[in-house]
């Protein structure tokens, strides 16, 4: 569990507190905004009004306190590379801003972010990938071009071995899970492990190797 400081309460920010609530975290949550905090109220450990460009303000929060301290704010970047330059400032251990271009990004990297997150580009690509293709079920895209895809077993795979297959050797991927009636096995996957029919498998790779191997 970490105490988390959420600043920016819009759509992305209140989605981010309510996956927070789920995972058990204590998250403080601020916008200038009172509808916006009292909106989060049921997701969240505490809860404050306030201006987060407000170096006065920022120091009654304690935000050397807390693990990480994520910037969510989207409508106004001006507000967001003034609250990020603050938290750091004020000793925030560490920074993660909302970035909508990779200009924001630069300037937030370089005025106290540690980290950046594009949503709506993240979303596009997700978006993009899982229904440009009839075979991808899911998609996490990894660092240095590499993602897991879970992926409808090919027909001509099924029944095969891990091993028959040997995907890693000639296509240079690992597949890393199967999932049946929507639920993941927990077995561990070998070279003796056989592909059912009717189910998907999580795989890891570059995305050129995936695509790769399964025509996407």
């Amino acid at each position: 569990m970490k105490n988390i400081l959420l600043i920016g309460l819009g759509r992305f920010g209140r989605h981010i507190a309510m996956k927070l609530s789920e995972q058990n975290h204590e998250v403080m949550a601020v916008d200038m905004d009172e509808s916006r905090v009292n909106a989060v109220l049921p997701f969240v450990t505490n809860a404050q009004i306030g201006d987060s460009t407000s170096e006065e303000f920022l120091s009654t929060i304690g935000v050397r306190n807390f693990d990480v301290c994520i910037v969510a704010i989207g409508d106004n970047f001006q507000s967001s590379l003034e609250t990020a330059s603050l938290l750091k400032e004020l000793g925030a251990k560490k920074v993660v801003a909302r970035a909508a271009r990779d200009v924001q990004a630069k300037f937030l990297l370089r005025n106290g972010a540690d980290d950046v997150v594009y949503p709506e580009k993240q979303l596009a690509i997700w978006t993009a990938i899982r229904y440009g293709s009839e075979h991808i079920s899911d998609y996490i895209a990894l660092a240095d071009d590499h993602a897991i895809f879970e992926i409808e077993i090919p027909e001509h795979w099924i029944g095969k071995t891990v091993g028959q297959l040997d995907v890693r050797k000639r296509f240079n991927i690992n597949i890393m899970a199967i999932k049946q009636n929507g639920k993941f096995s927990m077995t561990v996957i070998n070279a003796d492990t056989r592909l059912p029919a009717n189910s998907t498998i999580l795989v890891l790779g570059t995305q050129r190797d995936i695509q790769k191997c399964f025509h996407i």
